[in-house]
């Protein structure tokens, strides 16, 4: 706990001390947001704004892990270390995030809301989660678990529905890209996605937590999760969550700054990496059933126009849409916020209801 702890403190003071110093770098330099002319009017105003706030979420995730670690190294009572598992994770989100800076640095440099082209842009998602699950399946510790397992699962493996190889390669690469595209669907408003992101990242340091404590390879015990590394990815979530709190004190309405696809990417790859050596690879669809929720408001808007030349929204993704109707966006964000807080509840409570009867 005291390892937890310490990952998110860390996290959260490098997260608010380091993204003010990025404003005052970025505004000088000129790398402000731009703004979609067919958006909202109101975003209009928020034209450069500094953007790739991103990256104080990376290098606070990357300190509050390693600071905790080296606390760890210093404790006398020390059992634990850097594991593959949480460096897979870290590895992941910093992939994604720089090519999330990638996306965001052209949009600066052509001064427009267009940066990598769609191609370019799924090349480097895919490329990251083919290497994170191929590596994901191979360096077994001493009990056979590797971090990632071949099996679906939901609360935990579900052993009678094995991918093979091959197969958790190609789930990988559609369940990294289904979030980094979920969570940047969902930046858009100030503290949004920041907010819901750090929902979720709670909710995953609980669970890793209590899989350390129901650990099989500790003590093999009715309920108990086979997990690798369980500890470790406990302080890359606390990381991350921490991370994600700091950025959000200057994200919040009215926003200093914007995380950019670098943050959002970064964020949507840890949330995939998190639920993928965790085990629970379909409760993170609960967990961020708000993310769910955008990313198909913006299927069924795509959809229906290239079907019936229709469109359902007067905007997507579903946040622009009630911006559009009227509603202010701040009551549009605590609105949203309450969602994701509800879908995060209703998932720690199926978590625990699927390890209860056991």
């Amino acid at each position: 706990m005291k390892g937890i702890l310490i990952a998110a403190g860390a996290a959260l003071i490098v997260s608010i001390l380091c993204t003010p110093y990025l404003i005052k770098v970025f505004s000088r330099h000129g790398f402000g947001q731009e703004i979609r002319q067919e958006g909202p009017t109101g975003h209009q105003s928020k034209r450069g704004t500094p953007t790739m706030g991103g990256v104080a979420i990376l290098v606070a995730l990357w300190a509050g892990y390693l600071v905790a670690h080296g606390a760890n190294v210093l404790s006398s009572s020390h059992g634990y270390g850097i594991t593959v598992s949480g460096l897979l994770v870290l590895g992941l989100a910093t992939v994604l995030g720089v090519v999330g800076f990638v996306d965001d640095f052209l949009k600066i440099r052509k001064q427009r809301n267009l940066g990598l082209n769609k191609t370019a842009k799924s090349v480097g998602l895919v490329v990251a989660a083919v290497l994170f699950g191929i590596l994901a399946m191979r360096y077994r510790d001493r009990n056979g678990l590797t971090p990632a397992s071949p099996n679906l699962s939901f609360a935990r493996d579900i052993s009678i529905i094995s991918l093979g190889f091959v197969g958790f390669v190609i789930f990988a690469v559609v369940v990294v890209s289904a979030w980094a595209n979920a969570v940047n669907f969902t930046d858009g408003l100030d503290g949004l996605a920041g907010g819901c992101s750090a929902m979720v990242l709670a909710t995953y340091v609980v669970i890793t937590f209590f899989q350390n404590g129901h650990d099989c390879t500790a003590q093999f015990r009715a309920g108990c999760f086979f997990v690798r590394d369980p500890l470790d990815i406990a302080l890359v979530a606390a990381a991350a969550l921490g991370a994600c709190a700091g950025f959000l004190w200057w994200n919040a309405a009215p926003a200093k700054i914007f995380m950019g696809d670098t943050g959002s990417l970064a964020l949507g790859g840890a949330l995939a990496g998190l639920a993928i050596v965790t085990r629970t690879d379909l409760l993170l669809l609960v967990l961020g059933g708000l993310f769910v929720i955008i990313t198909m408001s913006v299927v069924i808007q795509v959809g229906s126009f290239k079907l019936r030349r229709k469109r359902v929204f007067k905007m997507a993704p579903l946040q622009h849409h009630f911006e559009l109707v009227g509603w202010a966006e701040t009551t549009i964000v605590v609105r949203f916020w309450l969602i994701a807080g509800m879908f995060v509840a209703l998932g720690l409570g199926v978590f625990y209801v699927g390890w209860f009867p056991k």
